[in-house]
């Protein structure tokens, strides 16, 4: 009687497997006692597999797990029933004002607009400095670029008609001019005038100088070692006005020539000395100006 396997197949042995038997096996094939190499690799893989697949099976439950219980911490800090601990309590998103409002607004700071000079020549309200022929002239010459002009004589009078010629005095009275300076200078052979009218308030200055012609004249000054001139012979006259003063100039030449459209040493030395007073007059607008805010 010989001794062979029993019927079927034989049972495999699963180490993961409940109530599977491992069929005895002394580690040999079967045949010349040698181990089964590859079998038993195959057995130890199969293994390591299943646990690493138990490991990240159990890692993601776990991950599951805590997430699940911070979601519940979250939603019991969150709770709204009497046994949650309240706290301060953050605006729900329908509270929170949105970007879309009108932006805040700030007014605008600068600092203070610089006081004009002019407002402090303009009126006798304001120009309380004091005035004199040798306040707006001062000196014994005067420099304009390379012209040096020898300062004359001087005057001042309250009678405004007394210093005019021409249109000129009927033009200082209808404007009720309080005041007439005049000053003369010399620069070879040349001679020039130039009378300052004073009034009350800009505008009566202004009218004065829109109706002076060519015929308003303020009258030429000589003596002091300046002759005469502008009494016959033909000279040449500007008008202008700058705050409450309108100053005159009247220019020609010393030998009694007439000045003629060639005569640019009359000219020049006409609209020199009508830059210097309307220099001097706004002059005295700034140091006032800078004396008030000072003061402030």
């Amino acid at each position: 009687m010989s001794y062979g396997q029993q019927g079927g197949s034989p049972s495999q042995w699963d180490p993961w497997k409940p109530h599977s038997q491992q069929p005895w096996n002394d580690g040999t094939d079967g045949t010349d006692g040698t181990p089964d190499w590859a079998a038993l690799a195959e057995a130890s893989e199969a293994r390591n597999k299943r646990r690493r697949l138990l490991f990240i099976g159990g890692g993601a439950l776990a991950t599951l797990a805590i997430g699940a219980a911070v979601a519940v911490a979250v939603v019991s800090a969150n709770s709204d029933g009497p046994e949650a601990k309240r706290g301060p309590q953050l605006p729900s998103t329908a509270d929170i004002p949105s970007g879309s409002g009108p932006a805040p607004s700030f007014e605008p700071t600068s600092a203070p607009p610089p006081l004009d000079p002019k407002d402090f020549v303009s009126s006798k309200d304001k120009d309380k400095a004091p005035l004199s022929v040798e306040g707006l002239f001062p000196g014994t010459q005067l420099t304009m670029g390379d012209n040096v002009y020898k300062k004359g004589p001087t005057a001042d009078t309250r009678d405004c008609a007394s210093a005019a010629q021409g249109t000129l005095p009927k033009v200082l009275n209808d404007h009720d001019c309080t005041r007439l300076m005049r000053v003369s200078y010399t620069k070879d052979g040349v001679a020039v005038t130039v009378g300052v009218a004073v009034f009350d308030t800009e505008s009566q200055a202004t009218r004065a100088k829109k109706q002076a012609d060519k015929d308003s004249i303020v009258s030429a000054l000589s003596g002091g070692g300046v002759k005469q001139f502008c009494n016959a012979a033909v000279c040449r006259s500007t008008t202008n006005s700058y705050g409450r003063y309108a100053y005159f100039t009247v220019a020609g030449f010393t030998d009694g020539k007439d000045v003629t459209p060639k005569s640019t040493a009359a000219f020049t030395t006409g609209d020199d000395l009508a830059e210097f007073s309307f220099r001097q007059i706004r002059r005295r607008g700034e140091a006032q100006a800078s004396a008030e805010a000072a003061a402030d």
